[in-house]
């Protein structure tokens, strides 16, 4: 059976993350790891904080702390946030670990020893006024590609092209302010990706079928534009050192750039999950593992380093080393906030701590995976988040759950009745859910989470309307028997709502499988047919109604929370 690895982004160290980072990496690889473990696969999740580089500087600076004290504070922080918001993590370690270190080094090394890396001369910003050479990120100017005033030195987060200090126009220092930027030659390390153009073009072609569109278009994009050599070293203190066997003496005190040894890291984060439980053959899940299926999960300013940089670095390691290339990367495009961005200094937009003062996670997690930014940017407005709840959560999945136990109990003395056979309408029901469970489960296979989420919504509203059509409580009155038929049915229904909704909201799938039998702690995926599955409650047993699942959102709270965390702007 294969294995799956599956990865996310790493989240940046400096401070809480918003909605959208959690949208498009951390939870669809949470959703997509449940989903498989469920399936019986071993599976391992790998997350991380990414931890070097000048946002980490800069957000030490600012809050008045060395790097080292914050980065371990905010890791903490944030790996106390994925938990509460269920994501089921093997282990979510830190780039500045000494596994990453170790492996980052022995990286360069291979690189080195393989003719792949060269020491240049580069162009590098200067700042009279901080009296110190600026990497990348402490440059700040407007994009020559599309004109966005704030770009940084190494990409513009608004068009996401990469580039350099030097290609800004009317740059700055982001620590200053000033904008006497002198241009100085300074030794750097480079990784000769333009030597890997033909492997690397055909490494993405074969992958054409198994990338989302978003990746693969990305990843053309860059090769059909002239694939650039990359300066993989920086003028910083924090960060990996280059080791002094790198270089001949030209790069010391330099570090590696965030973005080599960033990618490292989810191979270095394994090893820390190893090493924390003395697992030994760790690396059978990154070194020639062939029975392995590797996913990573990203958002689209991600993609460019996943299929360009990352894997030339692997290609450079061979043939001498085996290590794993992704198989299947699932890129996203962004979640705005009524049509723009989320931002901590003008108070716009919902972060993940404040979003768990208001509702529980699976609010969110139901909500952002049916609303997934798949084929184009989406926005978030509380109206339409209000809308989704209670309408899919309260109305369908959660109104079922309650009314169907709850006339159990009352009726059945909360047991699970054995009178009556299923007729025509059960198997009718039987038939069009083995049909849309099957279709679920190809969508989820495919990592199509929109469609996903659209099957299991009609996969709820079908156990809705049969419940209508079987009317238990007016059968009950003249046909006890065809009422328990009902009942029987309802309660399986119940059952089987627990078992496909646990990979998205799995602590509200576990009080519905709950209220049923008690739950394992990874909940299986349904494989078996459905008229098997859908009588396989036995007569006689207990089952309990649960509290309300989930309360309906009130046009009072929209007005509240539009209040606090911004609405639409003017």
């Amino acid at each position: 059976m294969t294995r799956y690895l599956i990865t996310s982004a790493l989240p940046y160290i400096n401070g809480v993350k918003h909605l959208g980072n959690l949208a498009g990496s951390m939870l669809p690889a949470d959703v997509h790891a449940r989903f498989r473990r469920a399936q019986g696969h071993e599976t391992l999740a790998i997350c991380a904080t990414d931890e070097h580089g000048t946002p980490a500087e800069l957000a030490a600076l600012e809050a008045g702390q060395d790097v080292a004290t914050y980065c371990a504070e905010q890791h903490a922080i944030q790996k106390g946030l994925g938990d509460r918001f269920a994501l089921d993590w093997d282990y979510f370690g830190r780039s500045s670990s000494p596994q990453n270190r170790e492996l980052t080094q022995d990286f360069a090394r291979a690189l080195w020893r393989n003719g792949h890396l060269e020491v240049r001369a580069t162009k590098q910003a200067f700042s009279a006024t901080d009296r110190r050479f600026l990497p990348d990120r402490y440059v700040i100017g407007t994009c020559p590609h599309c004109g966005y005033d704030r770009a940084r030195g190494d990409q513009c987060e608004n068009c996401t092209r990469v580039l350099d200090p030097v290609d800004l126009i009317s740059p700055r220092s982001a620590l200053s302010g000033a904008a006497d930027i002198e241009i100085r030659d300074s030794a750097h390390l480079f990784l000769k990706q333009s030597e890997f153009v033909p492997q690397l073009r055909a490494w993405i072609e074969s992958h054409a079928g198994d990338w989302s569109g978003l990746v693969y278009s990305i990843a053309r994009k860059w090769l059909e534009e002239g694939l650039q050599d990359r300066g993989i070293t920086r003028d910083l203190e924090w960060g990996v050192p280059v080791p002094d066997d790198i270089g001949d003496g030209q790069l010391k005190g330099k570090v590696f750039y965030v973005w080599f040894d960033a990618p490292i890291e989810y191979i270095g984060a394994t090893k820390e999950w190893a090493d924390a439980r003395g697992i030994a053959d760790w690396r059978s899940w990154w070194y020639a593992a062939k029975d392995v299926c590797y996913l990573e999960f990203m958002a689209k300013d991600n993609v460019p380093f996943h299929t360009v940089g990352f894997p030339v670095t692997i290609m450079g390691l061979r043939p001498q080393h085996d290590w794993k290339l992704v198989d299947r990367i699932k890129g996203f495009n962004w979640l705005t906030y009524y049509g723009g961005k989320f931002s901590t200094s003008q108070r716009r937009g919902v972060f993940m701590a404040a979003a768990l003062e208001i509702l529980p996670a699976d609010y969110w997690r139901y909500y952002r995976i049916a609303n997934a930014p798949e084929g184009a940017d989406t926005s978030f407005t509380w109206e339409h988040f209000a809308a989704v709840v209670n309408k899919d959560l309260a109305d369908v999945l959660g109104n079922f759950a309650n009314r169907v136990t709850k006339f159990c109990v009352a009726r059945f003395d909360g047991l699970v009745p054995g009178e009556g056979a299923y007729e025509a309408e059960e198997r009718a029901l039987i038939a069009e859910l083995d049909q849309r469970i099957a279709q679920y489960t190809r969508h989820m296979e495919d990592i199509e989470l929109r469609k996903a989420m659209g099957e299991l919504r009609a996969i709820f509203v079908a156990g809705n309307e049969y419940l209508t059509r079987a009317a238990p409580w007016t059968h009950i009155k003249t046909d006890r028997a065809r009422a328990a038929a009902g009942v029987r049915m309802g309660l399986n229904l119940v059952h089987l709502f627990g078992h496909l909704a646990w990979p998205v909201i799995p602590a509200s799938a576990r009080v519905i499988h709950e209220a049923i039998m008690p739950a394992p702690e990874i909940i299986p995926w349904p494989d078996e047919a459905m008229a098997e599955f859908l009588d396989d409650l036995d007569p006689g047993q207990p089952i309990r109604a649960p509290d309300v699942l989930f309360a309906k959102i009130a046009d009072e709270q929209i007005a509240e929370w539009k209040a606090r965390f911004g609405g639409a702007e003017d």
